[in-house]
């Protein structure tokens, strides 16, 4: 493999046969196999000009305001090229219209990589942004996200790394939390509760196997009420049950407030007042609210975070060797913003 610099590369580029996953490699990204075609076209004609050296100011910028992600990934596309690179710090907030990102240098260093920088900072910014949101509601409460099963598991540990860039406190995601530099934090799934047939003996189980440490939560909503079982296992466990989960199907209304609260009221009344509820399925901000006023310690949040918008990124040439310059219905020259860091 090698990166595209011409249309010519494009017509030797060979796909194996036995391929598995359609996913772009780290390394087709780089090479910039993923970008549109109109750039390597773009690239060629200028070449032929004997323009593609020449040195242009290029400014990224969103349509609306949200949460900066993705720079990591941004700025090691392009680390290895000859260019000047300014952007704001990882999990600053933006306005619309305000530059995020400038790139300074020789226009063919980075031509063919104008659809990859948007693309990654398009989606980051929106699951980014999706998941201040959610800090919002929580306010000082933690959330888990929980999202990488709504989205290709390709961009899962992208996602889930925007989402705590964000505000999550954690990621369920493997991949993701060991690029955070942190263990992925979950419970369990319905499935070890429905194998066995009974809530109560995965939640002995699950106490004998799992190192002292660890947080023990269980889940309560898979075979009997909620409030009937999350006494029956805070009984069984003691003081070395930390929370229990509620995740109600929406066939049967869904974790609702009032739920929370009997649950809260019963777990109460029986001394274990210690005993957290850890809430999930299809939370949204007002609901987080609502949940929350009602006694709900903890949030596990999935299709709000992966299933939210990307923020529409757009890529301007500002100037050219120096000279202000833009398409109409822009101003020429550099949108200058005091937030930027130079990375490069």
């Amino acid at each position: 493999m090698a990166e595209i610099k011409s249309l010519a590369d494009i017509d030797r580029i060979k796909m194996n046969p036995n391929r598995q996953l359609y996913s772009a490699s780290e390394q087709e990204i780089l090479d910039g196999y993923t970008t549109d075609v109109y750039f390597v076209r773009t690239l060629d004609i200028l070449d032929s000009m004997g323009l593609a050296d020449k040195v242009v100011t290029a400014e990224i910028f969103a349509r609306k305001p949200g949460v900066f992600a993705g720079i990591d990934e941004a700025f090691n596309t392009l680390k290895d090229k000859d260019l000047e690179i300014w952007a704001l710090p990882e999990g600053e907030s933006f306005n619309a219209k305000e530059t995020i990102m400038r790139i300074i240098g020789p226009y063919r260093e980075f031509c063919i990589y104008e659809t990859i920088l948007l693309g990654i900072l398009a989606s980051s910014c929106g699951w980014a942004t999706a998941a201040r949101e959610c800090r919002e509601a929580c306010q000082d409460k933690p959330f888990i996200v929980f999202g990488s099963r709504h989205v290709h598991p390709s961009v899962a540990p992208v996602m889930e790394r925007a989402a705590v860039i964000g505000g999550a406190n954690g990621a369920s995601n493997i991949l993701a939390a060991k690029l955070l530099g942190m263990e992925a934090s979950g419970t369990l799934p319905h499935a070890s509760f429905l194998i066995a047939g009974d809530t109560l003996p995965v939640a002995l189980a699950y106490d004998k196997t799992m190192p002292k440490e660890h947080k023990r939560i269980v889940l309560i909503d898979t075979f009997k009420d909620e409030a009937e079982e999350a006494v029956r296992v805070a009984k069984a466990l003691g003081r070395n049950l930390f929370a229990i989960r509620l995740d109600t199907p929406s066939e049967r209304g869904g974790v609702t407030p009032e739920l929370v609260r009997e649950i809260r009221a019963r777990l109460d009344l029986e001394g274990f007042e210690y005993v957290k509820i850890f809430v999930s399925g299809g939370l949204y901000p007002e609901k987080i609210k609502l949940l929350s006023e009602a006694g709900a310690d903890a949030f596990g949040i999935g299709s709000y975070i992966s299933g939210a918008s990307a923020i529409d990124m757009t890529m301007d040439i500002k100037e050219v060797e120096g000279k202000p310059i833009a398409k109409r219905g822009r101003v020429p020259g550099r949108v200058e913003n005091p937030k930027l860091i130079r990375l490069k």
